[in-house]
């Protein structure tokens, strides 16, 4: 399955972003808010610059305290991002957010904008579609329909 059959079974596509100046504090009221696990860190909306998840914050309100929620997203967003394209495999997706140990992944056309984000979940969920349409199509084989 490809990334872009993945996108197309989700129920929104709709991406959350926020700037990097904005404040932890605004950040997790959104990733609260809209009871998603990340969020994509861009200036403009459509080019990735980091992203932030709910682990970031946790980690970080372990080490330094709740004063982490006044910092700007920028000083604790991952920079590394990792990304994909509509065109990719999704097994193998699933395979660098296991290897990464990361759980989300901005989904970008050729001029590096946005189209989408996937998840573990959804690449997860994609993948037992597949096996699941896999053992039907295999069952009607050895039976003979």
């Amino acid at each position: 399955m490809l990334v872009n059959q993945i996108l197309s079974m989700k129920a929104s596509g709709e991406i959350f972003t926020v700037a990097p100046d904005a404040s932890v504090a605004d950040a997790a009221k959104l990733l609260s808010d809209k009871r998603i696990g990340a969020i994509v860190v861009s200036e403009n909306g459509r080019i990735p610059l980091g992203i932030l998840s709910e682990r970031d914050i946790v980690r970080e309100l372990g080490k330094r305290g709740a004063s982490v929620l006044d910092l700007p997203i920028s000083e604790l967003m991952t920079r590394k991002l990792m990304t994909c394209t509509t065109g990719e495999d999704a097994l193998a997706i699933l395979d660098r957010m296991t290897q990464g140990r990361f759980r989300h992944m901005p989904v970008v056309n050729e001029q590096g904008e946005m189209v989408g984000l996937v998840s573990i979940g959804d690449t997860v969920s994609a993948r037992l579609k597949e096996l699941a349409a896999e053992k039907e199509a295999l069952t009607g084989m050895i039976m003979g329909n």
